[in-house]
């Protein structure tokens, strides 16, 4: 008997929903009176099917396409709140109706206050008002659900940074969200029904004249091959005349059957987003500390001066500055004290030179200044001295005298060399010379300091040999996620075991083999040896631990890349999901389209693909939601910030905001004391890494770190 009802009636549609009701009723006779009355063949005719227990009616309920319900309270057990509630979490989108005889409805009324929509007496109740209550019963949810997800659209599109603006199929106004309405100066009220073009006011960011906003543009001609358009570069005239520049983004909306009912426009404040393009691009060409041009923006404008010298037949210098001893200071006074030194001497630097003169910081203690135009060579020599007395007065940090002195050298061009890279290298070796004679003075460059470059002439040729008399090895730092402290994966860092010179850091040489052709060489072999060690340490028991492996610019772009990959992962056995390719997000905007087909291809053989060093370089947000990324990794320089700057705590949170938004993993490297992490983890970044965990390890000692927690600084966390 209870699938007797299933298809009692003539199955007709039932508005505005899609599905049928259920009659759960166990006695027969009964049942097959309301049957009748649900299921009569009228206009208001309904679609019914009947079950005659709980358990059956919470079955049918779990399989969907029930519109609504109707209880027969004399069901055996339904009068009891624990059966009920059972039904009802089955069917919380499902309006009930109870249908009650005057001795059960006190439970009838409970049952209502328990979630049902509302009872009816048996002995009241004709066929037209239970056809009519579940009628009402069904639109009435039907809108309170409607006007709970209109309610929540609008909050989110509330909450959006964009304004959103839709029309009419005719280009009337119908909606504005709450940024919309700051953005034009109309309220939603007084916008509605006016002509989008008379509330969004767009000109010409040039000329002032007119420009179409682009809902008639859609609209017209074969709008399915044009469903958006985008007009870039206009400007917004607020109705109180304020202007600033938006983009604006249009985009059809259409019905079921692919009628045209409107547009929705999406406006973005393109002054604010310049404004952060523009701070991103100074960060990228600004040292973080002193806010002076980095060794990028120096490089630039020393051509660029070289290129102007030449055509005017003049001459310019290069000041390569390097502090004394300043290894000292930081070791005995903490590097806070350091950096302010580094300030301080920046400060100095920067007030010794013209406005025309290029000050930058290279890195750690080193200072490089482009004199750009000198009328003799002598007139570097006197900045040289103007400077080391500028540095020689004491410097107050915390309340502390510091004296430090600094050793510098000169090259002139033309006299020294006749091009920018030249001229570096020139100065670089006149400042050793200085700082063999006793620091604290300026040497210009002679042609006897040529032993120098011939020194670094042969630290290349040893690079040559290096790679086939087996000298590099590599060496493991952990990523751990910040909410276990587990490892999570393995970042593959290159070293090199000089016969002479004992062990190399990658900073020593990866410069030179980029300038002599051998970085895709190297790149490469780094590839093929991680992956090597990531499967043996596989192999060994130790399960399948992630590596990440970095990725040169020259490498990127080379022919052979993809199948180099491809290969690897073939003759190693690694998963591709196990690899992960670290790309600098210079690298990756260098050409963004060539790289977005690259990334592509990456994608479809399953390799994880990282930002590196994200925030150093030039990013377009656009590409970057373009790009298939699954990490980000936040440049330490940002990270060694976060507990001293404003600005670079400001950077780091907004960087973590990026990579979420972009459902991207969120790495943040350099990670090398608590307050860090505690920063870290309070703004939700999801792994990290430094020395704060470990260092960098040879691989024997790498997996005596695996299946342990490194959520602790390192010295605690290395097993014994």
């Amino acid at each position: 008997m209870t699938n007797l009802g299933r298809e009692f009636a003539e199955p007709t549609p039932l508005e505005p929903g899609e599905g049928s009701v259920l009659l759960i009723a166990a006695d027969v006779d009964e049942a097959a009176i309301l049957l009748g009355k649900l299921g009569a063949v009228t206009e208001e005719s309904l679609r019914v099917e009947w079950v005659t227990s709980l358990q059956d009616g919470v079955e049918r309920l779990r399989d969907g396409g029930v519109a609504a319900t109707v209880l027969d309270l004399s069901l055996p057990g339904s009068e009891t709140n624990e059966s009920l509630d059972t039904l009802f979490r089955a069917a919380s989108d499902v309006p009930i109706l109870i249908l009650s005889e005057t001795s059960t409805e006190a439970a009838a009324r409970q049952a209502v206050r328990n979630g049902a929509h509302n009872y009816l007496l048996k002995e009241e109740a004709d066929g037209s008002e239970l056809r009519r209550a579940v009628r009402r019963m069904v639109y009435r949810h039907a809108a309170e659900t409607v006007a709970i997800k209109i309610e929540i659209a609008n909050a989110i599109l509330d909450s959006i940074g964009e304004a959103v603006l839709t029309t009419d199929k005719l280009g009337g106004v119908t909606y504005l969200n709450l940024f919309a309405e700051k953005m034009t100066g109309w309220s939603r009220k007084e916008a509605t029904g006016r002509p989008v073009g008379e509330v969004l006011r767009l000109v010409d960011s040039a000329t002032g004249e007119a420009v179409d906003n682009g809902v008639a543009k859609v609209m017209q001609g074969d709008w399915k091959r044009n469903a958006e358009v985008s007009t870039l570069h206009c400007t917004l005239v607020r109705r109180d005349g304020v202007e600033f520049g938006i983009e604006c983004r249009v985009t059809i909306v259409t019905d079921r059957t692919g009628r045209q009912n409107g547009a929705v426009m999406a406006i973005r404040d393109v002054s604010k987003a310049l404004a952060v393009s523009l701070e991103a691009s100074r960060v990228a060409q600004h040292d973080v500390l002193t806010n002076l041009p980095n060794r990028a923006l120096f490089y630039d404008r020393l051509r660029q001066a070289v290129s102007l010298a030449e055509r005017q037949h003049k001459q310019l210098s290069v000041l390569f500055i390097d502090l004394d001893q300043f290894k000292r200071i930081n070791d005995s006074l903490g590097h806070a004290v350091g950096d302010k030194l580094l300030q301080s001497v920046s400060a100095r630097l920067t007030a010794c030179v013209r406005r025309t003169d290029t000050v930058c910081r290279l890195g750690g203690d080193e200072f490089v200044i482009l004199l750009s135009q000198i009328e003799h060579a002598e007139d570097a020599e006197v900045c040289a001295r103007k400077l080391l007395r500028a540095i020689a007065s004491p410097h107050n940090i915390d309340n502390r005298s510091l004296d430090v002195s600094v050793s510098i050298g000169g090259s002139v061009y033309p006299d020294d060399a006749p091009d920018a890279e030249a001229l570096m290298m020139h100065a670089d070796a006149a400042m050793y010379e200085a700082k063999l004679h006793g620091r604290n003075g300026y040497e210009f460059f002679r042609s006897d300091m040529r032993v120098r470059i011939a020194s670094r002439l042969l630290l290349e040729r040893d690079l040559r040999y290096a790679l086939g008399g087996h000298q590099f090895l590599l060496h493991y730092q952990p990523k751990v996620n910040l909410d276990t402290g587990r490892i999570t994966g393995m970042e593959a860092l290159i070293r090199w075991q000089h016969p002479e010179h004992g062990l190399l850091l990658p900073e020593s040489f990866i410069s030179i083999a980029e300038e002599c052709g051998l970085i895709v060489s190297i790149g490469q072999w780094v590839l093929l040896e991680a992956c090597h060690q990531s499967r043996a340490w596989n192999d060994a028991g130790l399960g399948a631990m992630p590596i990440a492996v970095n990725v040169s610019a020259a490498e990127f772009r080379a022919k052979d890349f993809l199948s180099c990959v491809r290969a690897v992962l073939i003759a190693t056995g690694v998963e591709p999901g196990n690899l992960e390719l670290e790309i600098t997000e210079t690298v990756l905007m260098e050409d963004a389209e060539s790289t977005l087909i690259t990334l592509q291809n990456l994608k479809a053989m399953g390799v994880q693909i990282a930002i590196d060093d994200f925030g150093t370089g030039y990013s377009s947000f656009s590409y970057l939601q373009r790009f298939p990324v699954d990490t980000m990794k936040v440049d330490r320089s940002f990270v060694q910030e976060v507990t001293s700057d404003p600005d670079g705590i400001n950077l780091v949170s907004a960087m973590i905001g990026i990579g979420k938004s972009l459902k991207q993993h969120v790495i943040a490297e350099g990670v090398e004391n608590q307050s860090q992490l505690d920063y870290l983890q309070q703004h939700g970044c999801t792994e990290a890494q430094g020395f704060l965990f470990s260092p960098p390890l040879p691989a024997e000692l790498a997996e005596r770190l695996f299946g342990t927690v490194l959520g602790r600084p390192a010295s605690a966390a290395l097993p014994v």
